[in-house]
């Protein structure tokens, strides 16, 4: 499947076969390609949950305002991210890149997060939002359907996955097989609307 495919077919499915399994293979190969993602200083700051206990499922269901991809969907990931990931032995971010190129952005990656708890947060949050449209398009090109949500309790749900304290939940990414069309696109804003050159244009009451 090409690119363009993948992103002009992928949708939001609420619905998904739940007599579907995802094989390990399957969770590997998109797991993998995941991992190719891009983040900031390479730091690699997402973290996955997979969570396969239905009695689990059950519980953050709940969470979810009963939602039924939680428990339905083939695989169920809590995309978190690690806050302190920039300070876990950071060399190995970079520990095949040409001598020289480490020295010096190991370092940098100190300087630039340490005592800075936002900045921390925002990366995690670019970082997931990126890791996060790489497992939908190569979850499409599996022939898998997804759908990214936040709609759930966070605070109940990183008690039932044991969240640690330096780390948050960003969404929870349902991937399965659907059991129902999903609704027409809800309205594209024109273009015009979103896309600028150089700056945003003048306000007319201003």
């Amino acid at each position: 499947m090409k690119v363009s495919e993948a992103i002009k077919t992928r949708r939001s499915i609420k619905y998904f076969d739940p007599e579907h399994q995802m094989s390990d293979a399957e969770c590997e190969q998109l797991m993998q390609s995941a991992l190719l993602s891009p983040t900031a200083f390479n730091i690699q700051n997402w973290r996955f949950i997979r969570v396969e206990s239905p009695t689990l499922r059950e519980e953050i269901r709940k969470a979810a305002w009963d939602q039924p991809q939680i428990t339905d969907a083939s695989l169920l990931l809590v995309l978190c991210m690690d806050l302190m990931a920039w300070s876990r032995d950071p060399q190995r971010y970079w520990q095949n890149a040409p001598a020289e190129i480490s020295a010096q952005l190991v370092p940098e990656i100190t300087d630039f997060y340490r005592d800075d708890h936002q900045l921390q947060r925002d990366e995690g949050m670019r970082s997931c939002g990126i890791v996060a449209q790489s497992l939908m398009l190569m979850a499409r090109e599996m022939g898998y359907h997804s759908c990214a949500m936040d709609g759930f309790d966070f605070k109940r749900v990183a008690h039932l996955i044991r969240l640690p304290e330096d780390h948050e939940i960003c969404m929870i990414i349902t991937i399965g097989k659907p059991i129902r069309e999903p609704w027409p696109r809800g309205g594209q804003l024109p273009l015009n609307e979103v896309f600028f050159k150089d700056s945003f244009p003048e306000s007319g009451g201003s």
